[in-house]
């Protein structure tokens, strides 16, 4: 994926109504929905859904830089639309939204992404036997948002241990932030609650690692 992505790390297999109520949250947050195996979802999530305000104003047309008319001469009806891409702004944000380890698919990745990980599991306070990816398919400042309020959202109901990767000056911010479990890899990584995601989220400095 070219945004950013978030892990909730799990101390157990999910229980079968617990995925079921995982799945029934991504149908009811979604505006597309696929299923490609059980536990494995490619979304396209509107933002208003998870509580991201639009902000854009009435008249919603998007910049568009491209000099189509030059230096050309046009009439003054073609010449107002310079400037200006009609095509409203798609707030739909696609992801896909996966569990994965041992019994359920994507085993090598998630060996792969916990292979030697203590200083994570000391703050977990176990290790992981399966964990979910949430990862945004695209990488702009709401794909960011979301993808923050949508692991939240998932954590509310399969519970786990949010791990978000830090850019440079992030941990000492992060640090004082609600709901943070702890701070690990040389301040690269932090673990929490979905209330720390949706703390972060909301702080001007908060920007996901790509």
């Amino acid at each position: 994926m070219s945004g950013p992505t978030l892990v909730i790390e799990l101390a157990e297999p999910l229980s079968p109504a617990a995925l079921r109520e995982f799945r029934a949250l991504m149908v009811g947050l979604s505006s597309h929905f696929d299923e490609k195996r059980p536990g494995f979802f490619d979304v396209n999530v509107p933002a208003e859904r998870l509580g991201v305000e639009d902000r854009r104003e009435e008249d919603w047309r998007k910049p568009f830089p491209l000099p189509l008319l030059g230096n050309a001469t046009a009439d003054k009806e073609l010449a107002a639309l310079v400037g200006f891409n009609p095509q409203r702004e798609d707030w739909r944000r696609p992801f896909l939204v996966y569990l994965m380890g041992p019994g359920v698919g994507d085993e090598s990745t998630f060996e792969a992404e916990h292979a030697d990980e203590p200083e994570v599991e000391a703050i977990l306070g176990f290790r992981p036997t399966h964990a979910v990816n949430v990862s945004a398919g695209c990488n702009r400042e709401i794909d960011h948002v979301t993808t923050a309020l949508l692991t939240a959202a998932v954590m509310d109901v399969i519970g786990g241990v949010a791990k978000a990767e830090l850019l440079d000056g992030q941990a000492p911010v992060v640090a004082g932030l609600p709901g943070v479990s702890g701070i690990a890899d040389d301040d690269w990584m932090a673990l929490g609650t979905a209330e720390f995601l949706r703390g972060w989220a909301g702080h001007p400095a908060f920007r996901l690692v790509k």
